[in-house]
């Protein structure tokens, strides 16, 4: 038998985007995809790919975990 956990992709991208006072559409503008692309994953509609996450993370610098994480519930 398989457990199914619920869980919930929480991310930090506001608050990246904010410190490095940078647009959804900038955002979206230097990994490649679109605006609505970074406000759906931002608002947690959306659950990125992996390449689409490791591209935001190394845009910013810093580790996928710091920007990802999962909120169990």
């Amino acid at each position: 038998m398989t457990l199914v956990r619920k869980v919930k992709l929480e991310n930090r991208i506001r608050v990246f985007r904010a410190e490095h006072r940078l647009t959804q559409s900038d955002l979206a503008k230097a990994i490649g995809v679109s605006r609505k692309t970074i406000s759906t994953i931002e608002v947690g509609r959306f659950v990125p790919s992996t390449t689409i996450a490791l591209l935001i993370a190394q845009y910013f610098g810093a580790p996928v975990e710091e920007i990802f994480s999962i909120e169990e519930s």
